[in-house]
């Protein structure tokens, strides 16, 4: 046979078909491969103190939850049991103490000062500073 037939005949090997399926199988396998390895060095990395850990925070989370669940309850039964504003012409000396910021002496004084017309006179008649009034004045009312 001559040469360049030999060449042509030997070029033609590598187009048959079973060369072309042993390249479609050689790459399934180096992807296999790859995969396996990278499996077994996740594998490698669980740790069973990784579980205990997550356990412990799960618990610590719940048990937050749970103490935040229980003042949300307590907040909404004292607005429950609150019948809106507190009126200052009706309201117990008890009552008036419960205010944020106020004094003994000013509940004293706002009781001696009643009747009022509007909760702006505790200002105008100098028994609670601007600050102080602005800071109750969502809180208290007059009927």
């Amino acid at each position: 046979m001559p040469d360049h037939r030999r060449l042509w005949n030997q070029s033609r090997l590598f187009d048959t078909p079973t060369v072309k399926r042993q390249k479609r199988i050689q790459i399934p396998m180096k992807v296999s491969s790859i995969l396996s390895v990278c499996a077994l060095l996740l594998a490698g990395c669980y740790d069973s103190n990784n579980t205990r850990s997550l356990q412990e925070h799960t618990a610590d989370a719940t048990a937050a939850a749970k103490r935040s669940a229980g003042a949300i309850a307590r907040g909404v039964v004292e607005g429950l049991t609150r019948r809106g504003p507190l009126d200052i012409n009706k309201a117990s000396e008890k009552d008036l103490a419960q205010l944020p910021g106020v004094t003994p002496a000013q509940v004293q004084a706002i009781i001696a000062g009643r009747p009022y017309d509007n909760t702006s006179q505790l200002v105008k008649r100098r028994i609670l500073t601007k600050a102080q009034y602005e800071q109750i004045r969502s809180q208290i009312g007059v009927k």
